[in-house]
């Protein structure tokens, strides 16, 4: 069983930038493809940044050159760079581990960009 701890989210202003790491226990990180996703009030869950357990690396079209993914598998910790915030970033994120039939989920973290 893998467990899962966001952690980084918090207030910013429009613009600012935070942080957000994923947590890993409990089994090998590095075989795991590591995603964030985010969910808005009101709104579907939906993929923000995946990276592959071979790096590669996807992004939804609306964070594309703002947000970036990463991942150290020394620290079993997984990554979400977010710069340029802006209001419709609001949401609670998500971390997910994803191999084969394997899916795991933190409880997210909130993120709120606001003035």
């Amino acid at each position: 069983q893998v467990q899962l701890v966001e952690s980084g989210g918090g207030l910013v202003q429009p613009g600012g930038s935070l942080r957000l790491s994923c947590a890993a226990s409990g089994s090998i990180f590095s075989i795991y493809d590591v995603g964030w996703y985010r969910q808005a009030p009101g709104k579907q869950r939906e993929l923000v940044a995946i990276m592959s357990s071979g790096l590669r690396t996807n992004y939804a079209d609306s964070v594309k050159g703002r947000f970036a993914i990463s991942r150290d598998n020394a620290k079993n910790t997984g990554y979400l760079q977010m710069n340029s915030l802006k209001p419709e970033d609001t949401a609670v994120y998500y971390c997910n581990l994803h191999f084969g039939s394997r899916d795991y989920w933190g409880k997210g973290t909130l993120v709120t960009v606001s003035s």
